[in-house]
């Protein structure tokens, strides 16, 4: 209670002075597809309650089985960061060359609409879906907002810059659009190299991140299977709030640490406008 009472007091003070210095306490959410209804997140959820399930017939304990849960829903994200790094690199590449193509198709006397029309069918893997339909939309919408649905269906910041100067030149007529784009293109392949080297020298945090969690699950599952009896304390009441308590510092330091080990990506600045 002490404890709890203490936490309580000490939020207060912080969300005061927050409220004085006039500062945000969490950042805005970006605006994202709907996934909860994924089959490989339902999938997740189900095994999490399994797995919780099958902690609490095996302990006992409900603040053990919740940690299972939580940390069953949080395994993708520590063990995934290889993919994801290579699907943003994907992504920032298929943007270049997709500029690139553009900017070839220009320079052979086509107009914007036609040349985004010609790299429909021709889009690098990644972004071939929306380039595809924002061919489809220029038959039905202006080209400004099209190009404003394309960006929001890609969903990255240096696809922001590609359509910021195709939106530019469809409202300006913007002049020397083709080394525009190729200058975008460069800039973006080089964003695409940075990532790499940074990836590459953060690998020791990432392998700490993985070091750390398999090792305290080891342990913890060794103390369940060979010294039950060194457990007894956390059968209690107070035991299993001692355990929560630990649980949410591990689980805290296993968040910051995954931070440290991954790429902010900047804030978009082209979005569609309310119709």
């Amino acid at each position: 209670m002490a404890f709890v009472l203490g936490a309580g007091i000490g939020l207060g003070v912080f969300l005061t002075a927050v409220g004085v210095l006039g500062r945000p306490v969490f950042r805005p959410i970006a605006r994202r597809r709907p996934v909860l209804m994924s089959p490989h997140v339902l999938a997740l959820i189900t095994g999490a309650l399994v797995a919780g399930l099958a902690a609490y017939a095996l302990t006992g304990w409900l603040a053990g089985a919740l940690l299972v849960v939580v940390g069953v829903v949080a395994a993708p994200r520590l063990w995934a960061g290889r993919a994801d790094h290579h699907r943003e690199v994907a992504r920032v590449e298929a943007i270049a060359a997709w500029a690139e193509m553009l900017r070839d198709t220009i320079a052979g006397a086509a107009a914007l609409e036609q040349a985004i029309a010609a790299t429909g069918p021709v889009a690098p893997a990644p972004i071939a879906e929306p380039v595809a339909r924002l061919a489809v939309h220029l038959d039905i919408e202006p080209l400004p907002a099209a190009l404003r649905r394309f960006a929001d269906e890609v969903d990255h910041p240096t696809c922001d810059f590609v359509v910021a100067a195709l939106v530019i030149a469809a409202e300006k007529e913007a002049r020397d659009l083709g080394p525009l784009l190729g200058q975008l293109a460069t800039c973006a392949r080089d964003e695409a190299k940075m990532r790499t080297r940074i990836w590459i020298d953060r690998a020791k945090t990432r392998t700490s991140v993985k070091v750390i969690a398999g090792c305290v699950l080891l342990f913890a599952a060794g103390l369940l299977i060979f010294s039950r009896s060194y457990l007894q304390p956390y059968d209690t009441a107070a035991g299993q709030i001692a355990l929560l308590v630990i649980g949410a510092i591990f689980a805290g330091s296993l968040i910051a640490m995954d931070r440290m080990a991954r790429i902010e990506v900047p804030e978009r600045f082209v979005a569609r406008r309310p119709e």
